[in-house]
């Protein structure tokens, strides 16, 4: 739950990220992901949303791994997780979940919310990455154990997809958060180092250690590296939509990059 009266960064960020729009205004379409107000209101100090989360894996994605021609990884969105933890028969998913058939490992967000008619309900987040080429998934909890038991529904629901066993390993030296609202940017910021400074940087035979164990995560960093990242992002769409189209700079649609 967000603190009361807290702000890191004691308004600055607010004026800068454009304060005169409400909650439920666009603030960017990043290719397949609309940002809203809200959602950036919740990168300042609160519980991250779903769409939040989603941006990170597009941005990923679209900045990094889309580079890299070879690997077969996938970034499952919050939504998709939800679903398939709620979902009976996992196997009914197939046609809207992606092509797992040459998938090397998969990052999954977990989120605590048990109710199916809350897609975007819940209190805590955390991490499942399930090595498909080990039969592994390996679970990163900041608030550990909190959300063990929906990982590991989930890690059946993928093991029943995939159509082979997987050990599930609670990683109990995972960094853990401070406070109540940071688990949301904690899985995001673990899943860019364990993409990008494990999985992209070894070879496919290598033996990789997957644990986060002595890595700390700076939260208040974290938001403000998303928060930049962001801003970038809307000047640039700003700036094109200013180039395409020099007399209709005051659009109601967001800043678009794609």
């Amino acid at each position: 739950m967000p603190q009361s009266g807290f702000h890191p960064f004691k308004g600055k960020v607010s004026r800068h990220f454009g304060d005169t729009l409400s909650p439920d205004d666009a603030y960017l379409s990043y290719f397949d992901i609309r940002l809203m107000k809200e959602d950036i209101d919740t990168l300042k100090d609160d519980w991250l949303t779903d769409n939040s989360i989603s941006f990170w894996e597009e941005y990923l994605e679209r900045e990094y791994l889309n580079q890299y021609k070879n690997a077969n990884i996938v970034l499952l969105r919050p939504s998709m997780s939800f679903m398939l933890m709620q979902t009976p028969d996992p196997l009914t998913l197939k046609e809207a979940l992606p092509n797992f058939s040459r998938t090397t490992h998969i990052f999954l967000p977990i989120n605590d919310c048990r109710n199916p008619s809350l897609a975007e309900g819940g209190s805590h987040w955390s991490l499942l990455l399930v090595s498909v080429v080990d039969g592994v998934a390996f679970h990163y909890d900041s608030l550990n154990p909190a959300n063990r038991q929906e990982a590991e529904w989930v890690t059946k629901k993928i093991s029943q997809l995939l159509g082979r066993r997987l050990q599930f390993i609670d990683l109990r030296d995972s960094p853990q958060q401070e406070n109540s609202n940071d688990c949301g940017v904690f899985v995001c910021i673990q899943m860019r180092h364990l993409l990008l400074r494990k999985l992209l940087m070894s070879s496919s035979k290598e033996k990789v250690s997957m644990s986060m164990g002595g890595k700390s995560v700076d939260a208040s960093q974290g938001r403000k590296e998303m928060l930049r990242i962001i801003e970038g992002f809307r000047k640039e769409g700003e700036k094109r939509r200013s180039s395409a189209s020099p007399h209709k700079n005051q659009s109601k649609s967001p800043p678009r990059v794609d």
